[in-house]
């Protein structure tokens, strides 16, 4: 057996449609420039994972949406449509399709940490390991990673959640204390939500590798934050 065997990563990525992605960014940049924003966060998680050398799937949203899937990304067979009323049903059922192929440890990441280090990914299946669950805190309360090994997933952590608050970690935390799981727990990370995500990526990323990324060009080539420093609101 290889060493990433029976491992598996989960991709949830929204089709961008104008208007539909990164909600809060609109209030400080043109729609079209958000979409095209989230566009490259896509480019860039998907290039960072495809160097883990670890078997992945891109869960899309809307589950109608695989042929404009298609057409962007170019989907492979390794593509699972998003399942469920709410992003905690969704989440559910993709641990539940892949653990029926047959994995034994995954995790699932969302499309809004463009810059998340591909060590966390690794550091999140060592820590499966000897942990039950593994969960990547974010900064503003949410968590950017899930995993579970087949064993012990537990899916009444996703059940409940008030999604989209900032206490999405902390009850998914209890939950999974209530199902008496052990738990590790990757370094805070930062979702792009808010112009000020945005200002804190660049801060962050302008000495690193992250500096040639789609997300940087994009927002070098358009000179994203100096208008909006300068009070406009720029356009495509």
């Amino acid at each position: 057996m290889t060493q990433n065997e029976g491992l598996c990563i989960l991709l949830f990525v929204k089709y961008p449609e104008k208007g539909k992605v990164k909600l809060r960014l609109s209030r400080d940049l043109q729609e079209e420039v958000v979409q095209e924003l989230y566009r490259c966060f896509v480019q860039d998680a998907l290039a960072m994972i495809k160097k883990i050398n670890i078997p992945f799937y891109i869960c899309f949203y809307p589950p109608d949406s695989r042929e404009k899937f298609q057409n962007w990304l170019g989907l492979t067979s390794q593509s699972l449509p998003q399942i469920g009323k709410n992003l905690g049903e969704r989440m559910k059922q993709g641990f539940i399709d892949v653990f029926t192929k047959g994995y034994e440890k995954a995790i699932l990441l969302g499309s809004d940490s463009p810059d998340l280090p591909g060590e966390y990914i690794k550091q999140a299946f060592a820590l499966l390991e000897t942990k039950e669950v593994v969960l990547g805190p974010a900064i503003d309360g949410g968590y950017y990673l899930i995993g579970f090994r087949t064993t012990t997933f537990t899916p009444s952590v996703f059940d409940d959640i008030t999604w989209g608050s900032p206490l999405v970690f902390q009850e998914t935390l209890m939950k999974i204390t209530q199902a008496h799981r052990s738990v590790g727990t990757l370094p805070v990370w930062s979702d792009i939500d808010t112009i000020a995500d945005l200002k804190n990526l660049i801060s962050r990323t302008r000495n690193t590798s992250f500096k040639s990324s789609n997300t940087m060009t994009y927002i070098s080539q358009h000179h994203l934050l100096e208008k909006t420093n300068n009070g406009e609101k720029p356009g495509a």
